[in-house]
């Protein structure tokens, strides 16, 4: 039986003013499962009115551990429900389950990680160079902050948005993918249940050309974070130019790993098959190229091929299944134009490289490893956002640099070394903003998020994220007794 989803704007339930719906489909039987409304340009004007007036009245002047008891009501009702969470996002994206239920739960710490800073925002007193005058810097909140997020993984990429926002005294307006929308409408549910004041956060949902353009050119928008691909956020900065909004980007990679002759092999085996497979490769900082020292390669490549063909693929619910469905078919026949046109191009498919027959009806795609002669064939080159390892050799450290390098993203990497000194080395010269040394595909409340080159720019968690959501203020106090001696200088 199919759900019908309202949207969630100023503390009530409504549908968009057209009528209209959008259909969200079932990754597993490419069933539709729900329908949610397609907001149009006055759904997204009611929103971003309600955000700003609960900004005005209410959210911006409460202090900020009122504000923090409202972020750890939201941690509780995610720790309370992440089991039913996590069923929807599988149902709705086709990510597996027990990794769902585990991250909806872990993101509960988000919220409990930025309710702690929320009072620890503090000023400062300038030692300024003038007479008499007492100068101070305040941070204060933005104002109506738009977070637009992907389907894969919504939990994490809405809280690394959400919590310091609020934190920080701004109120937001969210929207969801359209191809998965659900799993937000069901948080905004437990986002009711905390008592927050209406407005403070909205959840609408609608298309990418209507919906997205009219919340990013909003004349009272003063921040977008967004979440996603490379020409959408032109699109955006573009949009932006309307409202002079400060924007920031994570828009994906194409990360690369370096497995030396010194690694630990199994630490390795299991850090890249975490790194490309888990999830699909369905992740912005999937480890999707491979550079292996000369060496250890044939043998460290037969045994990754070997624990790749034994990954399980199956129903996303199951306990005993490692790869779950693709999101869509847009995904899988990107994947498979790219795999096609890398083997014309002298690319030797290992394994997989083939749609799985494990359903006739779901998006499978088995896990695959493609030998490339080097790293500008499309599938060591292009993002695909799938199951698709591209492997190539390498001989010297300076070598291995310059290949990871030469590449127009900057998101995430990996290192497989026991020599302490070049895990140094390379992480320090690789240019990406997040570097994994011995392990992969790891995050934490504390850890500052995001990229360099095309993966766009901007930090989210981590304290420093917070000033993402304040401006400086600067006060300058008079406190002599004398007027001011002469108005026609400045200085």
């Amino acid at each position: 039986m199919q759900q019908e989803y309202k949207m969630y704007i100023n503390g009530e339930w409504m549908n968009s003013s057209s009528g209209r719906k959008i259909e969200t489909l079932n990754p597993e039987n490419n069933e539709v499962w729900a329908t949610v409304p397609e907001a149009n340009d006055a759904d997204v004007d009611l929103a971003v009115q309600s955000a700003q007036k609960a900004f005005d009245s209410s959210w911006s002047k409460l202090f900020p551990q009122e504000r923090a008891k409202y972020l750890r009501l939201i941690a509780n009702e995610l720790r309370n429900n992440a089991e039913y969470l996590g069923k929807i996002e599988t149902i709705d994206t086709g990510k597996l389950f027990r990794e769902t239920k585990t991250q909806a739960n872990y993101i509960a710490e988000y919220y409990d990680y930025f309710a702690g800073l929320a009072d620890k925002v503090e000023g400062t007193v300038l030692p300024i160079d003038k007479e008499d005058m007492q100068v101070t810097t305040t941070r204060v909140p933005i104002g109506v902050v738009v977070a637009i997020i992907p389907w894969n993984s919504q939990m994490l990429l809405t809280a690394v948005k959400l919590a310091p926002a609020l934190a920080m005294g701004n109120t937001v307006v969210i929207k969801a993918s359209e191809l998965a929308p659900v799993t937000l409408l069901e948080f905004a549910k437990l986002i009711e249940k905390t008592g927050i004041p209406k407005g403070v956060v909205n959840i609408i949902t609608g298309l990418g050309d209507t919906c997205g353009k009219a919340l990013t050119q909003h004349k009272l928008v003063e921040r977008i974070a967004f979440t996603g691909g490379p020409e959408t956020a032109r699109h955006i900065v573009k949009n932006s130019s309307h409202n002079l909004s400060q924007v920031s980007l994570e828009l994906g990679g194409k990360s690369p790993v370096a497995v030396f002759d010194d690694a630990d092999q199994e630490n390795a085996l299991n850090g890249i098959t975490a790194g490309i497979f888990g999830a699909s490769g369905q992740s912005c900082i999937a480890g999707s190229r491979l550079y292996i020292q000369s060496n250890i390669y044939d043998e460290f490549l037969n045994k990754l091929i070997d624990k790749a063909k034994n990954i399980k693929l199956g129903s996303p619910m199951s306990v005993e299944t490692q790869m779950g469905p693709l999101n869509s078919l847009k995904q899988l026949e990107l994947i498979e134009k790219n795999i096609n046109e890398t083997e014309l191009q002298g690319g030797k498919i290992r394994c997989g490289g083939k749609r799985s027959n494990v359903s006739n009806k779901g998006y499978y795609f088995p896990a695959t490893i493609i030998e490339c002669k080097n790293h500008n064939l499309p599938t060591a080159e292009n993002e695909l956002f799938g199951p698709v390892l591209s492997v190539m050799k390498f001989e010297k450290e300076e070598e291995l640099i310059n290949l990871m390098n030469d590449n127009k993203y900057g998101l995430s990497s990996g290192v497989y070394t026991k020599d302490l000194g070049r895990g140094m080395r390379v992480s320090k010269a690789i240019r990406a903003g997040i570097v994994f040394v011995n392990t992969y595909r790891l995050i934490s409340p504390m850890a500052p998020f995001g990229g360099m080159k095309d993966s766009g720019y901007g930090k989210e968690a981590g304290q420093e994220s917070i000033k993402e959501y304040t401006r400086v203020k600067t006060t300058w106090f008079n406190t002599s007794q004398k007027p001011m001696s002469d108005p026609f200088t400045m200085g």
